[in-house]
């Protein structure tokens, strides 16, 4: 098997979507510094309430822009008060009659499932991450829990349709075999029907909530969000996965779940007590997964077969558009040089 290119690599990522923060944390009118793939930015909230996201410097003399203010739907920096407008146009510099032709970077945003996201490219070429079963249907949703890994996002999105695990880590007794479908460009999904094996007193409990098989399905956008999808006779759960690699080779992820509205008063509260139990059976199901996720350095040296559904996911983000760590960081490397040259600038006129 030959190396992947982007796979795991924490020097390259999957031109996509990425989550930045839950759309509750930022308020109108609020500017907030955020760090997304190793890039700084600023986040702000217009008074219409959409959401921009531009790069963290100002072009002028590099102050950052999270020490400014919130405008209307306009930025003005805290040093020089020069203003930009929500398209990152300087349109007032206050010591001169008419702006520079000036632009500030900003970035594709958008907000879903209570979350605003990021695009990393120039323009979107896909959506944002959708489950094709709930794609034309109103849904409930709650975040489940934010978490951090100390492995590639790769590595943690892989151990969904790691069919062996379930066996020796969890002591599920599972018999897992996937069928894969390319969505898109961007997205695949592995679909399961799940056969419980022996007679065991989780296939009893199984059983008393669904008479037939239970569906197990795995949706994967840009290599970094993951869908899971339990389906039973009634209702089907999902629970999104939204990761970003950090410094470090390291994940930072958040859950959210979600399942189809139901409008009379005992379908709100059966999604209710629904969602409840899932984040309450979350964080004590992924309790292996965490022992594992601190010490793991993934080298797939030896694929067998039971191995072929995690080879087509790598496969399949080695064929998207990647980008590398390499241009972000030299972007941020020249931020860092724009402020310290502007701090020495600084200290020499006090010292004059």
């Amino acid at each position: 098997m030959r190396k992947p290119k982007t796979f795991n690599n924490p020097e390259r990522f999957v031109e996509g979507w990425y989550w930045v923060m839950p759309s509750q944390n930022l308020r109108i009118g609020e500017v907030k510094p955020v760090t997304i793939l190793g890039r700084n930015l600023v986040i702000y909230r217009c008074q219409d309430k959409r959401v921009v996201i531009c790069d963290a410097y100002c072009p002028h003399m590099g102050a950052h822009l999270a020490e400014g203010k919130v405008e209307g739907n306009e930025l003005r920096c805290f040093f020089h008060h020069w203003k930009f407008d929500d398209q990152g146009i300087c349109v007032e510099i206050p010591c001169l009659d008419e702006p520079l032709p000036i632009k500030l970077k900003t970035w594709p945003t958008d907000e879903e499932y209570g979350m605003i996201w990021i695009w990393t490219g120039e323009t979107p070429q896909q959506p944002l991450p959708f489950i094709p079963d709930l794609e034309h249907h109103e849904f409930d949703v709650a975040f489940g829990f934010h978490f951090m890994k100390n492995c590639h996002s790769n590595i943690v999105m892989m151990n969904a349709i790691d069919a062996q695990h379930f066996n020796t880590v969890h002591k599920l007794p599972l018999e897992i075999i996937f069928d894969k479908e390319e969505y898109s460009q961007n997205a695949i999904i592995f679909n399961n029907t799940t056969d419980i094996r022996g007679d065991y007193i989780f296939k009893k409990l199984i059983h008393f909530i669904s008479k037939r098989s239970i569906t197990y399905n795995i949706c994967y956008w840009y290599g970094s969000t993951f869908i899971v999808t339990l389906g039973f006779d009634f209702f089907s759960l999902h629970m999104m996965f939204v990761l970003r690699p950090i410094e470090g080779g390291k994940t930072e992820g958040r859950t959210i779940l979600m399942i189809k509205k139901r409008k009379k008063f005992f379908g709100k509260l059966f999604n209710q007590l629904v969602l409840w139990l899932i984040k309450l059976f979350g964080k004590n199901f992924v309790k292996g997964d965490n022992k594992l996720f601190r010490t793991i350095r993934f080298d797939l040296k030896t694929p067998i077969k039971a191995d072929q559904s995690i080879m087509q996911l790598i496969n399949h983000v080695e064929r998207q558009k990647s980008l590398m760590w390499g241009t972000w960081q030299l972007a941020r490397s020249r931020d860092v040089e724009l402020k310290e040259n502007h701090n020495k600038w600084r200290d020499d006129l006090s010292n004059d």
